[in-house]
């Protein structure tokens, strides 16, 4: 039986992390290779988000099988990452109600303008389309998107 629970991130967490953050970006752009994008990944996971961001895993029965990153002080959203098993689950929402959580102001995020399926779960959970906006990494165009509480 699933049982989904939350809790804070740990360094222990690191490479189950990172591998599922591979695998799902893997699955949603087939076409790249994300296997030599890893070394990268663990330097912007341990130099950029882990520093500033509060994260939250989401565990079923012990497994690590997403995350949330989310930095109070700016109110950005960097990362909700669910394993493709668990998408549809309701695990994004219990991710993105405890973002909320954690920045109750407002929260601030890019996505991909070609992940239709990430814009509509935003918007369908209150997020305005605010601005478009290139990834600084790769340059490739996304929205910028923003909510606020009532």
């Amino acid at each position: 039986m699933s049982q989904v629970t939350l809790r804070p991130y740990s360094a222990a967490d690191e490479d189950a992390a990172i591998e599922l953050w591979r695998r799902t970006w893997q699955k949603h752009y087939p076409h790249l290779n994300f296997t030599e994008r890893v070394p990268w990944w663990r330097e912007r996971w341990r130099k950029e988000l882990v520093p500033v961001a509060r994260v939250v895993v989401a565990e079923d029965n012990g497994a690590l099988i997403g995350f949330v990153t989310v930095d109070p002080e700016t109110m950005y959203l960097d990362q909700i990452v669910v394993a493709t098993e668990y998408w549809g689950s309701g695990v994004a929402l219990m991710l993105l109600d405890e973002a909320k959580r954690i920045s109750p102001k407002g929260l601030e995020l890019l996505v991909n303008k070609d992940n239709a399926r990430a814009i509509r779960f935003y918007e369908k959970h209150g997020f305005d389309y605010a601005s478009e906006d290139s990834n600084p990494v790769s340059g490739k165009p996304v929205n910028r998107m923003s909510w606020r509480a009532c």
